[in-house]
């Protein structure tokens, strides 16, 4: 399976197994809620919002798991876009089922925290949803038949032919084509890669320059120019898909930046949660 596909197919896997599981749980957590017999109110220390409260520990617990599962080729635990699945869907049904157990009482307190934590760990996952959507289609959309090693292959080629050509042509232009062949970078820093583009690219500026000096050359250097143009044309087109791609590579990968360390601090969080509750009852 390609990845694009495997991409596209966790959300509907197993004729949406997983959804309907998510939408038995949250109808059976609501249920629950509302028949609650205690006469407290509905707070986490009910028996509903206890059982509520063990289901959700569980399942963060349980979800946190497939950080582990995915570098696990070999599992015989289901397939890893059956645990995607899982995880998107049951983590997703964590919304409906710690609400409940919280009762609807949040405050400045550790409980509070760790569903503050919660949600943000859920909202960056929903954003890695779409990520898994819509980024490895573009990024396909973007190269076609190229890849990125390719392209890096054919770089020092264009560079060598440009400044070949532009040996004889003027000074200003000879320099321009050198300094875009030596300065011309892709990717950089993570602001960079997010960009997309570079506005002060070498290579622009030179396809800008002898764009310009064209109409004042004649004979050979016209022609000489006129073949530089559409070498280095072709450079800075592979540069503009290169950049792309790895753009669109940045953005998916952006949301484990907060994914995996929120949810550090999210189990953090659910442990001194449990302990505080375990020492107030005691």
């Amino acid at each position: 399976m390609s990845e694009q596909a495997f991409h596209r197919g966790f959300l509907d896997f197993a004729n949406h197994r997983y959804l309907k599981l998510a939408a038995l749980l949250m109808l059976g957590s609501m249920v629950a809620y509302v028949r609650d017999p205690s006469a407290l109110g509905h707070y986490g220390g009910t028996w509903t919002g206890y059982v509520l409260g063990t289901i959700g520990a569980v399942l963060i617990l349980w979800l946190m798991w497939f950080g582990v599962r995915k570098r696990r080729y070999s599992s015989r635990l289901g397939t890893l876009q059956g645990w995607l699945s899982a995880h998107v869907y049951l983590g997703a049904s964590l919304i409906v089922v710690v609400t409940l157990h919280t009762g609807f009482q949040v405050g400045w307190n550790i409980h509070t925290l760790a569903y503050v934590l919660m949600l943000l760990v859920i909202s960056s996952g929903f954003y890695g949803i779409y990520a898994y959507v819509r980024f490895p289609k573009l990024i396909t959309e973007v190269m076609g038949d190229e890849t990125l090693d390719g392209i890096f292959l054919k770089l020092p080629t264009l560079d060598m032919e440009a400044r070949r050509l532009a040996l004889n042509l003027p000074d200003d232009v000879n320099q321009a084509v050198l300094e875009a062949s030596q300065e011309t970078r892709i990717g950089g820093g993570v602001l960079s890669q997010l960009r997309g583009a570079d506005p002060r690219c070498p290579t622009s500026a030179a396809v800008d320059l002898v764009a310009r000096k064209g109409p004042s050359l004649q004979g050979a250097d016209a022609r000489k120019n006129h073949e530089l143009f559409a070498v280095l044309l072709r450079k800075q087109t592979l540069l503009e898909r290169a950049r792309q791609s790895v753009m669109y590579k940045a953005r998916l990968d952006l949301w484990l930046y907060a994914h995996v360390p929120i949810s550090l601090a999210l189990l953090a969080a659910l442990a001194a949660h449990v302990l505080a509750v375990f020492i107030y009852r005691a």
